[in-house]
C-alpha cells in the first residue's frame, strides 16, 4: 500500500553565514561539529537543537523510508527557518534558498519526495512572486507559519496571498511556530507541549472567523498536529460563535462546522482515540498520515499507529495516499 508522509522537515547541509550577508543576526546556522550531527545554532551561538543527518541528507531520508515503509515524503524546511521577522528582501533571498534545495532534492529523486516551498510571509507581494517561483520549479505547494510575527492569519493583508495559493492550484501547509505566549512557559517544553496545539486552533479559527475560507472555497489546506486542539474544543468554540456573535461572526456569519469539509489534517497526533475521533469528525479523505520526521515530537514509525487500529483497507489507503494525493493535486497516476 503506497504511503506518503506529508509533515517531513528537510534542512541544507550547509547554509549560509546571514548575518555577514545581511549585516544583522538572528539567523540559523548549522555547526557540522562532528560526523552526521549538526548543532542548529543562531548566530549568537545559542543552540536551538541539534540534528542528524537525515535531516540534510536525501540518501540517509530515503533508507530510513525504506525501513519505515514510506514510498515518499513530503519535503518542507524546518519553521525556525521561516524567518518572518527579517527584512522583507532578505527573507525572500532565504526562501529562495531553501526552495531551491527543496526542488533539487525533489528532481533527484521524483518518486520519493515531493515539495513544499516557503515564502516571506512579512510581505505579500513577495510572499506571492516567490509563491510563483515555487510552482514554476516544481513544489506542490507551500508551508506557512499559524502566524506572521503575531498578526493572525485572517488578517486581511494576508488574504492576496491566499487567493493566489487557491488561483495557482497550490496546497497550504500550516505549521505552528513562533508560539503566542512562549516567554511566559519556558519551562517543561510547554512551549511544545502547549503552544503549539493551541497555534492551530488559533490558526483554524482566525481563517475561519475572518471569512477567508469562505472567501476561497477551493483552497486546499491541511493543518499540521492533527489540527491541534482545534477538534477537541470545537464544541466550545462552535458554543461560543452561537452565543457570542457580536464577537464572533463579525466578519463571517457562517459557523466554524460549515468548514470542516473544507480542510485537511495531518494524523500526528500521538493517540488512537484522538485519531479515531477526527476521522470520525471530517472522515478519513481529509485526514493524512505525518509523522514530523526527523523529530522526537514525531511519530518515530511512521503509519504504525494507522496500522494498529481496526480500519479496512479503503480507509487506510485513504489515510496512507489517497487524502494526500488530493491534497496535492497529484492523483494524476503519476505515484
Amino acid at each position: 500500500m503506497l504511503k506518503i508522509d506529508i509533515h517531513t522537515h528537510i534542512l541544507p547541509k550547509d547554509i549560509p553565514n546571514w548575518k555577514d550577508r545581511f549585516g544583522y543576526g538572528g539567523f540559523i546556522t548549522l555547526d557540522h561539529h562532528k560526523p552526521c550531527c549538526a548543532r542548529m545554532l543562531r548566530d549568537d551561538g545559542k543552540e536551538f537543537r541539534e540534528v542528524e543527518e537525515n535531516c540534510w541528507s536525501a540518501e540517509k531520508r530515503i533508507e530510513e523510508c525504506d525501513v519505515s515503509g514510506v514510498n515518499i515524503q513530503v519535503l518542507s524546511t524546518v519553521p525556525v527557518m521561516f524567518n518572518y521577522w527579517a527584512k522583507p528582501d532578505d527573507g525572500a533571498e532565504i526562501a529562495a534558498f531553501l526552495n531551491d534545495h527543496i526542488a533539487e532534492t525533489v528532481n533527484e529523486f521524483p518518486l520519493r519526495f515531493i515539495g513544499l516551498g516557503t515564502v516571506p510571509m512579512q510581505n505579500t507581494e513577495l510572499a506571492i512572486k516567490e509563491l510563483e517561483r515555487c510552482k514554476d520549479i516544481g513544489l506542490a505547494g507551500i508551508q506557512i507559519g499559524t502566524n506572521v510575527n503575531q498578526l493572525n492569519l485572517g488578517d486581511p493583508r494576508f488574504f492576496d496571498f491566499f487567493k493566489a495559493c487557491e488561483e495557482l492550484g497550490m496546497a497550504v501547509f500550516v505549521h505552528p511556530w513562533d508560539m503566542m505566549g512562549e516567554a511566559d512557559m519556558q519551562q517543561y517544553w510547554l512551549p511544545w507541549l502547549v503552544g503549539m496545539p493551541a497555534e492551530v486552533s488559533r490558526a483554524i479559527c482566525s481563517l475561519i472567523f475572518s471569512g477567508t475560507l469562505e472567501r476561497l472555497p477551493t483552497l486546499r489546506i491541511c493543518f499540521a498536529h492533527g489540527g491541534g486542539s482545534f477538534p477537541a474544543t470545537l464544541g466550545r468554540i462552535d458554543h461560543g460563535f452561537n452565543v457570542r456573535p457580536d464577537l464572533c461572526a463579525v466578519d463571517n456569519p457562517h459557523g466554524p462546522r460549515k468548514y470542516l469539509n473544507r480542510m485537511y489534517f495531518d494524523s500526528l497526533v500521538h493517540e488512537p482515540a484522538k485519531l479515531d475521533f477526527l476521522i470520525k469528525l471530517v472522515g478519513a479523505d481529509q485526514v493524512m498520515l505525518g509523522s514530523d520526521y526527523p523529530f522526537p515530537l514525531g511519530e518515530a514509525l511512521p503509519g504504525k499507529m494507522i496500522e494498529s487500529m481496526d480500519y479496512d483497507a479503503s480507509i487506510q489507503e485513504m489515510l496512507f495516499s489517497g487524502a494526500a494525493l488530493n491534497w496535492l493535486n497529484l492523483g494524476n497516476g503519476k505515484y
